[in-house]
This record gives structure tokens, C-alpha cells and sequence, in this order.
């Protein structure tokens, strides 16, 4: 399908039963639906959104156009979980359907308030000469599923910053609530925004400042900011549109990075003493993170699978995108550490010795143990040839670097299909979540973290060691999905 902007804007209500059955006839027929990654029924999945926790489930939303492989008219979409692994829709969705919100339900976040969740998110606008005009506006959950739009702008468009102004991210200090918009400003550099709830009240915000965290003022946009606490330490997650690769040298077309502070000083809008920019991913599909505080204290993100401007062989289905697992977030040696959580391992159904296999169903787990000085090579979504997704481990260069340039089906190669990370000293340990069209590869415990999409061929089943000692096991998971 040619996706026209009329197209991409066209109301919901004015799609033809017979086109939406199409869809999904169409959606269904693609061989890359995952297992266990959180994928959209149909059309485009893009940002985590809401991600919270309320009456005693997990909440998840995702920004979703449901009517195919296509950035328009832009919904949220609910998920709830027990156990931060498997998540279910509950049909609730937030429809792009007042003056508030005309042309989509863009980014936003959540936070429990009194006995609601307060939904804050963009509201994408476009007058008649389709100027965008972004408003933050919210929304009320309530306990019995009940969703109540506030009819009021809560943060309006600043006179210093263009109509790229958007994603704001709520947080609690204390007894305070707290958030950050991300922007530009009319020299066309991004920056990121703090504003505060006046007396605690979510409908009254005022600005406290622009956030200071040692900005380079190179990107153009600061898209999807978040603010989270670990060992009290604010940690920015965010997404710098154009940033300088003097600056940060980064392969993908937009990168996800962040930056680690010792203290943040709230009233003047400042991370103290930040340190440098940090990849937050070394892979090639990693983008929109949101991150959130759990009420125990917990830091927790999960990402967007994809990435603005790219096109996906999935896309001739009809469908794109999907969530990372959801990572356990710690501070270590000046490090963000992402580890799945726990509860993953209730996907497992049994374990076995690594061996070379010729056939799988895509859809496993690997613990996996390189030791010091051991050069090694695998090859995941493996014909019988053994091409496939490669994974090398060179000690002389002290470099690991995942190429999937022998998958089946090649996309994106303008920005190339090699990615890469400088190892430390000592034994390696990979952990390695591989599903149907995504794989995750978390290095000694969650230090590094190298992730993707990857459309193999039909025959691409296998995994095999070609080259070192390599040991562990491999678990088969379950499918949680289709």
C-alpha cells in the first residue's frame, strides 16, 4: 500500500470492515510474529508508553497506528501483566477522537495519583495549513477501567520552543510531582524541560527550568526524556535527535543514550556532577525508552524495538515493531546494569546442554560462558550452511560484534549491519533471548547490552558454535504471543 498522508490521517471510524479483515488476513500470513515480545494486533507498534504500576498490576501502553506498517493517526494501546513478562490487552485504548488530540495520541507517561492513574501525553493537532501544534494534555484511569479525558491543555507550547515539544515524563520526589518535556528551541537545538504540579495539582504545572545536564547543544530534539532514581542517583534516559557524532559516535539513525548524576537539585532543575553520555544499547533496534520508578523504589525500561524512518521486510505484512523485555535497572562502577527480570525464567520450558542444532523454533534462551583469552564465533537464525546472525568474540582486539549481514531478508543497510563493543578483561558471559524476529543479547550480567530485529530465511532455524570454547545451556521458551 502507497501510505499517502491522506491515508495516514484517515479517521477510524471511516475504514471499511472489509479493510480491517484484509489487514488482518494480510498480518497473519507474515512469518516474523515473535513468541514473547510485546507486538501490536496490527498495523505499527513505536514508543512504550504509561508504563506504571496500579492496582496491583503492571501497566503498559503502546503508541500504535492500527491500520498498517505506517506512522499516522496515532493511538495508545493497554497492556496489563502480573509479572512483568507477559502482557495481555484489555481493550482499553486512548482513541485520537477530541479537538485535544485530533491527529494522535503521541508520547507520554504515568504515575498513580490519589486512587487514579493520571495519564500525561502529547496531543498531536494540526490546523488547516497542517501546522502541528503539540498540547499536554492527561487522562484519568480510573479503578473499574473507566477512562476520562481532562479537557483542559495542561502544559501549552512555550513561546521559546518550536512545535517539536512533546513526550512529557512524570515522576514523585517525595510529595511532589514532578515532569519533563522534551523540545527545541527556535535556534532549532533540543532541550529538555522541568516543570512542577503547583500544589500538587496535576492540572496546574508551571516551569521550574530547563533541565542542565551538561547539554551539548548539538541535537536538534530531545525526543522521549526519563528521569529515573537508582541509589537515590537521577539517571536521564533520552533520545537526541542529530546529536554531533563528534560528540558521541553512534551507527543507528537516531541514538538512545544516557547520562548518570550524583544528586539532582530540584529546585534549580540540575543533575550534579553528571558524567558522560553512555550508550544505553549497542545494537541496532533500541529506541523510546521509558523508564519509571516502582513504588518499592525499583527502576525498571523497556524499549521500542524499531526505530522512526526505517523500513522493516515485516512491513509488506503490514506490521512493525515490538518491545524489548522489560530490564531491571542498577548502578554499578558508573554504569546503567539492564537485566531481564526474574520472572523471565517462567518462560523456560526445560534445559539443555549448548549444542550445535540445526533446527529450532526460534524462540529460546541461552546461558552462555566464554572463558578469558578464548576467541569465539556463533551463528544464531542459522541455515544449514551456517549463515546467519554472527556473533564474534575477538580477544587480540578485545571486541564483540554482532553481524547480520547473512540473514535471509537485509534492510537498512545505510546504516550498515555490523555493531560493535569493546569487552573487558576476564571470562565473557552472554545471556541471549532469541524470538522469530528479535534477538537481545545481555553481556555479563546486564553491563552491556546488544539488541536488534532479524528476519531470517525459512531455513534459518539453526544455531551453531563455529569457533572456541563456549559453554551453558539452552533453554527453549514459550510462546506467549499468537
Amino acid at each position: 500500500m502507497k501510505w499517502t498522508t491522506e491515508l495516514r490521517y484517515k479517521r477510524y471510524e471511516d475504514w471499511t470492515e472489509q479493510e480491517v479483515q484484509d489487514l488482518k488476513e494480510l498480518n497473519a500470513q507474515s512469518p516474523w510474529h515473535n513468541h514473547y515480545h510485546v507486538e501490536p494486533a496490527t498495523g505499527l507498534l513505536n514508543d512504550p508508553n504509561g508504563f506504571s504500576y496500579f492496582d496491583g498490576k503492571w501497566i503498559l501502553f503502546y503508541q500504535n497506528f492500527p491500520f498498517g506498517a505506517a506512522h499516522g493517526l496515532k493511538q495508545w494501546v493497554q497492556l496489563e501483566s502480573n509479572d512483568l513478562v507477559t502482557f495481555k490487552e484489555t481493550g482499553l485504548k486512548i482513541l485520537p477522537d477530541t479537538p485535544l488530540d485530533s491527529h494522535g495520541a503521541y508520547s507520554g507517561s504515568a504515575l498513580q495519583v490519589a486512587d487514579q492513574l493520571f495519564l500525561f501525553y502529547t496531543g498531536n493537532v494540526r490546523d488547516e495549513y497542517w501546522v502541528r501544534h503539540p498540547k499536554q494534555i492527561g487522562a484519568l484511569l480510573h479503578r473499574d477501567g473507566t477512562l476520562e479525558k481532562i479537557d483542559q491543555v495542561l502544559i501549552e507550547q512555550p513561546s521559546d520552543a518550536t512545535d517539536h515539544f512533546r513526550d512529557p515524563q512524570i515522576f514523585q520526589l517525595e510529595e511532589d510531582y514532578y515532569a519533563i518535556v522534551g523540545g527545541q528551541d527556535l535556534d532549532q537545538k533540543g532541550f529538555v524541560r522541568l516543570y512542577k504540579a503547583e500544589n500538587k495539582d496535576i492540572r496546574n504545572w508551571v516551569k521550574v527550568g530547563d533541565l542542565d545536564f551538561a547539554n551539548d547543544r548539538t541535537a536538534y530534539m530531545m525526543e522521549c526524556p526519563n528521569l529515573v532514581f537508582i541509589d537515590q542517583q537521577p539517571v536521564l534516559l533520552y533520545c537526541p535527535q542529530g546529536l554531533d557524532k563528534e560528540i558521541f559516535d553512534y551507527q543507528n539513525i537516531y541514538p538512545n543514550l544516557y547520562k548518570i548524576g550524583q544528586s539532582f537539585d530540584r529546585t534549580t532543575a540540575q543533575m550534579v556532577d553528571v558524567g558522560p553520555l553512555m550508550q544505553l544499547d549497542y545494537g541496532f533496534e533500541t529506541y523510546a525508552t521509558q523508564g519509571f520508578n516502582a513504588p518499592d523504589g525499583t527502576a525498571y525500561a523497556i524499549s521500542w524495538m524499531g526505530l522512526p524512518d526505517v523500513s522493516y521486510p515485516s512491513d509488506q505484512y503490514e506490521h512493525q515493531g515490538c518491545m524489548s523485555l522489560v530490564k531491571k535497572l542498577s548502578l554499578r562502577d558508573g554504569k546503567l546494569y539492564q537485566e531481564p527480570v526474574e520472572s523471565i525464567k517462567n518462560l523456560r520450558q526445560g534445559q539443555e546442554d549448548w549444542a550445535d542444532r540445526l533446527e529450532t523454533n526460534n524462540s529460546y534462551e541461552l546461558e552462555l560462558s566464554i572463558p578469558a583469552q578464548e576467541d569465539a564465533s556463533l551463528v544464531l537464525f542459522a541455515n544449514p550452511a551456517k549463515e546467519g546472525l554472527q556473533i564474534q568474540i575477538d580477544r587480540q582486539a578485545g571486541v564483540l560484534t554482532v553481524d547480520r549481514s547473512g540473514l535471509g531478508n537485509r534492510f537498512d543497510l545505510e546504516h550498515g549491519e555490523t555493531r560493535s563493543l569493546d569487552l573487558p578483561e576476564g571470562d565473557t558471559k552472554l545471556r541471549i533471548f532469541v524470538d522469530q524476529s528479535t534477538f537481545e543479547i545481555f553481556i555479563n550480567d546486564g553491563e552491556f547490552v546488544l539488541s536488534g530485529r532479524a528476519f531470517p530465511g525459512q531455513d534459518q532455524t539453526g544455531c551453531y558454535q563455529t569457533k572456541g570454547q563456549v559453554t551453558g545451556h539452552y533453554y527453549p521458551l514459550a510462546n506467549h504471543g499468537r
